[in-house]
């Protein structure tokens, strides 16, 4: 049995082992640092350690200080197979590609998704990996300004799936605000003049990973919001109208600052709309997007949504709440488990505090967030970034073993991660 699921001296064991390890390597001289490594850290805590993802997973107390000792991150690994020379079908069982529908319900129902990247290159494969199955078509959204190198890597990648593009317009800074939303869009035309078939869109982030296998993201959409659209949020609230009442400062498409002719103030919402507030993140079917592209309400409100703050949280939500949109929901609000995000705002009340560390008021996840993230009802979890590597390979990790346990056809090896973890042998001698 594992030591450590079962006893705390193996746990201890293992914390001096690691502590050994730490002070060793900040004792190197400058010439053993700069020596091609033996990888003496990685050979403690592995690429993939997975007795301590499970002690992490069941929240044992030792594990998140372990996981301290644990940060060798193995996007190196991801990296060197997109750069290597080879065939597609090598890249693709090299990082795990999933290659045929794993069921018939899920080969009959296709889902798109929109992903907008701008950093963090291995983190985007780990995530694209996670959500891929051949029957899905995906937009990525490559940020304008990302560095002509990653730009590069991406297409190549790309290039090796028919179901996967990118996007034929790119935006600058198209994280947040405008350009994002205008990124969605420009991904959601894309997918609407493309030759596949599929049923809702959902749109991510490079900071995302699902805690949702594609069967059980199909079955929560088919059993609570068959035929509607996802956007949680409500009547905007009185505390937020100064930002969509004033004019806001914002990126134009060349990079430059300018200020909206508006001086000041906005004019009233077009067509007499009621602004909502919501969530920047959606599933919807593909009708209303089709509405979204040609309905005249959306155009005009795109264009008034041009210097308000965060459009991309008012713009969805308040075009499905009209009537007569398809597949809206008028009477719907914060309902729908789209995003587990860890706000600092709803602690003491959603979760008990952030493990890793905040970045406005968001939580970066850290290794003892993963209990709390695998016992969320939603879709996707965010936000997640390089600082903390082990999370996200405990996750995916975690999420395959789902994925294949509810495969029902027989399962390719190369679908299953390596099991790499020095770690186990360690601590089970």
């Amino acid at each position: 049995m594992s030591q450590l699921r079962a006893t705390k001296p193996g746990l201890l064991v293992c914390t001096a082992v690691c502590i050994f390890i730490f002070i060793y390597l900040r004792n190197l001289t400058p010439e053993e640092a700069e020596e091609e490594p033996a990888h003496p850290a990685v050979v403690e805590c592995g690429f993939y350690p997975d007795e301590l993802c499970s002690a992490l997973f069941e929240g044992k107390e030792a594990a998140p200080q372990i996981a301290k000792f644990c940060r060798i991150p193995h996007g190196s690994e991801i990296l060197a197979h997109l750069h290597r020379p080879g065939n597609c079908s090598r890249i693709s069982h090299k990082l795990h590609f999933i290659t045929r529908p794993l069921s018939a319900d899920e080969g009959s129902f296709s889902l798109a998704y929109i992903i907008t990247i701008h950093k963090e290159l291995a983190m985007f494969v780990q995530l694209l990996r996670a959500v891929y199955v051949p029957q899905n078509v995906y937009c990525i959204h490559v940020d304008e300004k990302a560095p002509k190198k990653y730009k590069t890597v991406v297409q190549s990648l790309v290039n090796c799936f028919e179901n996967i593009f990118i996007s034929s317009k790119r935006e600058k800074m198209a994280h947040t605000g405008f350009r994002r939303l205008q990124a969605d869009i420009n991904c959601m035309r894309d997918l609407v003049h493309s030759k596949f078939q599929w049923n809702y869109v959902i749109n991510l982030c490079g900071q995302d990973f699902p805690i949702k296998t594609n069967k059980e993201i199909i079955y929560y959409i088919r059993s609570k919001w068959r035929d509607k659209n996802i956007t949680p949020g409500v009547i905007q609230p009185p505390s937020i109208n100064s930002k969509t009442s004033q004019s806001h400062l914002e990126f134009s498409p060349e990079g430059d600052i300018y200020v909206s002719p508006n001086a000041g103030f906005k004019v009233e919402p077009p067509h007499n709309l009621t602004i909502y507030f919501g969530s920047a993140y959606y599933v919807l079917t593909r009708k209303f997007v089709e509405f979204v592209l040609t309905d005249i309400r959306a155009k005009d409100m795109l264009q008034w949504s041009q210097d308000i703050h965060g459009p991309e949280r008012h713009y969805w939500v308040t075009l499905n709440r009209l009537k007569d949109a398809p597949g809206s929901t008028p009477n719907a609000g914060w309902e729908g488990n789209i995003r587990a995000v860890k706000w600092r705002n709803k602690e003491g009340t959603v979760h008990e505090g952030c493990k890793g560390h905040y970045v406005q008021d968001t939580c970066v996840y850290g290794p003892g967030d993963l209990p709390w993230i695998i016992q969320s009802p939603s879709l996707f979890a965010n936000q997640f970034d390089s600082t903390e590597p082990l999370v996200v390979s405990c996750l995916e990790r975690w999420h395959r073993r789902r994925v294949l346990g509810q495969a029902e056809v027989p399962v390719e090896a190369h679908w299953h991660f390596q099991r790499k973890s020095h770690l186990n042998t360690e601590l089970n001698r």
